[in-house]
C-alpha cells in the first residue's frame, strides 16, 4: 500500500472518483527522450542497462517531476524489461525497438521462459524504494506491458505494423496462444506486485498494440488475460490504469477488464470515451503532436479536453500517447501549469 502521505494525492483521488483540488496531470514518456538532462545522463548507456541501474532509474524518473511539477512520476523502465530479467535474449535496438533473438514458436519455447520472482528484479525494488522517499507526497506509477503487446514482441521478434505472425498464432494455435498469454500475464502481474510492494502508489498496464484487434477478437483472445493481471493487482489496493493505442472501439471492453481508470488515446473525443467506459475514471487525451503547435492553440485544445472530461467519474489529464522525442520541454511546462490553473477548485 502507498505511504499515508500519498493517499490523498490528486491523481489517486481522481482515480477513485473523489473530489480533487485541481485536475491532476502527468505525461506518458515524460521521463525520457525529450529532456536534455535525460539525453545527457543516458549518453553511452544502453536502454536496458539504464533500466537496471537503480541510480539512473531514480534520477531519470525524477527529472520531469522537478521540471514540470506534474502530479505523478512514472517509473523509468520498458515493458520488455521483465523478459530480459528472467533471461529472454532480447535487446532494445536504437531506432527499431525491442528485438528478440529467438521468437516464440512452440510450447517448448513458452516453457523455457522462467516465471518472474522478486529476485530477478531486485534493482527495481531498490529504485522504487529510493524514489518513494525522494518523491514524498507525489505518487509513483509503476507499470507493465499487457499480455497481447508483450506476446507480439515475442512472436514477431520485434515491432510489427500488421502483427501478422501474432494473429496467425492467435487464430491457428490456440493451445500455444493460451500458454504464452498465461505465462506473460503471470509475469506482468508479478512485476506489478513487486513495484507496489516497494511503494508504487498506482500502476498502469500498457497494451500498446491492442488497437490492431477487432472487438470480438480482443474479447475472446486477449481480454481474459489482461483481466487476470488487473484482478491480481486489485488485492493490492492501488489504482489501476489500463491504456492502449488505437483502442477507441475497445474502450468498453477494456473498461470491463477491471481497471479503475481507462486511458484514452487522441482519436476519440473524451466525452465519447466517458460514455463508452461507464462508471470509471478516464485518463487522457491530448494529441501529442499539438505540443508542436503555437501555445495558444495547444492550450485551447487542452481546455477542450478538460471540458469533455468534466463529466467523467474522475479525470487524469494526459496525452493520448507518449511525449514525442522532439517535443520542447517548455511546452510541457506551460501545459502542466495551464491544467493546474484552469481547473483550480
Amino acid at each position: 500500500m502507498p505511504a499515508s502521505s500519498v493517499t490523498d494525492a490528486p491523481l489517486l483521488r481522481a482515480a477513485r472518483g473523489e473530489d480533487v483540488p485541481h485536475t491532476p496531470v502527468w505525461f506518458m514518456r515524460q521521463a525520457g527522450r525529450s529532456l536534455p538532462e535525460y539525453r545527457s545522463i543516458r549518453e553511452g548507456v544502453a536502454m536496458l542497462d539504464a533500466c537496471m541501474r537503480p541510480e539512473l532509474v531514480v534520477e531519470i524518473t525524477l527529472q520531469p517531476v522537478r521540471r514540470y511539477g506534474v502530479d505523478a512520476a512514472i517509473f523509468f523502465s520498458d515493458i520488455v524489461l521483465p523478459l530480459k530479467a528472467v533471461g529472454v535474449d532480447l535487446d532494445i535496438v536504437p531506432g527499431v525497438g525491442p528485438v528478440v533473438a529467438a521468437p516464440v514458436a512452440s510450447l517448448a519455447d513458452v516453457a523455457a521462459i522462467p516465471d518472474l520472482t522478486p529476485e530477478h528484479v531486485s534493482f527495481v525494488t531498490e529504485a522504487v524504494g529510493e524514489l518513494v522517499v525522494e518523491l514524498g507526497p507525489t505518487p509513483l506509477i509503476g507499470f507493465a506491458g499487457a499480455p497481447f503487446t508483450v506476446a507480439s514482441y515475442l512472436i514477431e521478434g520485434g515491432p510489427s505494423k500488421d502483427h501478422a505472425k501474432t494473429k496467425a498464432l492467435m487464430f491457428g494455435a490456440p493451445e500455444l496462444w493460451q500458454a504464452l498469454m498465461t505465462k506473460i500475464a503471470a509475469i506482468s502481474a508479478r512485476y506489478l506486485e513487486v513495484q507496489v510492494a516497494a511503494g508504487a502508489a498506482a500502476v498502469q498496464l500498457f497494451d500498446s498494440w491492442a488497437g490492431a484487434l477487432s472487438p470480438s477478437d480482443y474479447e475472446r483472445h486477449v481480454l481474459p488475460y489482461s483481466a487476470s493481471v488487473l484482478e491480481r493487482v486489485a488485492a493490492l489496493g492501488v489504482p489501476r490504469i489500463h491504456f492502449g493505442v488505437g483502442t477507441g472501439e475497445l474502450l468498453g471492453l477494456m473498461g470491463s477488464a477491471g481497471a479503475d481508470v481507462v486511458g484514452v488515446d487522441w482519436r476519440v473525443p473524451l466525452d465519447e470515451a466517458v460514455r463508452r467506459v461507464g462508471d470509471r475514471a478516464v485518463q487522457g487525451n491530448l494529441d501529442p503532436a499539438l505540443l508542436f503547435a503555437p501555445t495558444e492553440v495547444l492550450l485551447a485544445q487542452a481546455a477542450d479536453v478538460l471540458a469533455r472530461g468534466a463529466g467523467a467519474h474522475g479525470h487524469i489529464f494526459n496525452l493520448g500517447h507518449g511525449v514525442l522525442p522532439a517535443t520542447d520541454p517548455d511546452q510541457l511546462a506551460r501545459l502542466t501549469d495551464f491544467v493546474h490553473e484552469h481547473t483550480q477548485r
